[in-house]
């Protein structure tokens, strides 16, 4: 590794740690649960490294371990992370030049990817092309050790995993949590319940997931002006 990516990577690292500390909790509860569903440490690193979709992971597998039906997993997995559209649509200008890693880059743009890319600067003495590639590939790297070390934990450590399954619910609700402390960001929380509620009752708790998550997405897109505007408010009350 020549001068230029070491100075990057080591301008990188600091910038990912927050990240490596939840990724690698995340991961090792996702390769936990995969073993105890019977697919082994392998199949869990293989899923990390080609499907780095962090909790569209863990939706995926409730259609590992049931009866498949491809439509369903399609719509589900582009329902859950359909929100990465509107983070790519945002990192066009910085990611126009890339060249080569763009293509990596685009793959690797995770919530916490986006999060550190969009509010950090490369320092003037690194390149912006390698900086934004060194922390695209550690967050990805975190969480495809922590995969490992889950499922490798799992195949070696023999216990009760009964209700491990319930680590899923709890991400979501932790989500959801840490949004609706921002008080810019109740207004789409709020939808998102009440569109949840609407669906449970019309299509019942096996089949109102998928019809929710494209309702919360038409009203949110359609109330996009109104919610911007609220949000910007909310944000002067909150200063």
């Amino acid at each position: 590794m020549d001068e230029s990516k070491k100075k990057a990577l080591k301008a990188t690292f600091p910038h990912t740690i927050p990240v490596l500390a939840g990724f690698l909790f995340l991961g090792f509860a996702y390769g936990v649960l995969m073993k105890s569903k019977g697919y082994g440490a392998g199949w869990s690193v293989l899923m990390s490294l080609f499907a780095f979709a962090g909790s569209a992971q863990y939706a995926a597998i409730i259609a590992l371990t049931t009866v498949f039906n491809p439509i369903n997993a399609f719509v589900l997995s582009l329902i859950v992370n359909a929100r990465h559209v509107f983070y790519s649509i945002s990192m066009l200008d910085k990611y126009r030049e890339m060249g080569k890693m763009k293509g990596y880059l685009i793959f690797g743009l995770c919530d916490e990817t986006f999060s550190i890319v969009s509010s950090t600067k490369p320092p003037k003495d690194v390149e912006p092309k390698m900086f934004y590639f060194f922390i695209t590939l550690l967050d990805h790297c975190y969480w495809v050790v922590g995969t490992a070390l889950g499922g490798l934990f799992g195949l070696v450590i023999s216990m009760n995993l009964k209700g491990l399954d319930f680590v899923l619910t709890a991400l979501f609700v932790t989500i959801f949590v840490g949004q609706w402390k921002i008080r810019s960001n109740r207004g789409p929380a709020m939808i998102g319940v009440l569109c949840s509620i609407v669906c449970l009752m019309l299509f019942g708790e096996s089949r109102f997931i998928i019809p929710a998550m494209i309702l919360i997405i038409a009203i949110i897109t359609l109330l996009q002006k109104p919610l911007s505007v609220t949000k910007q408010a909310a944000k002067e009350v909150e200063k």
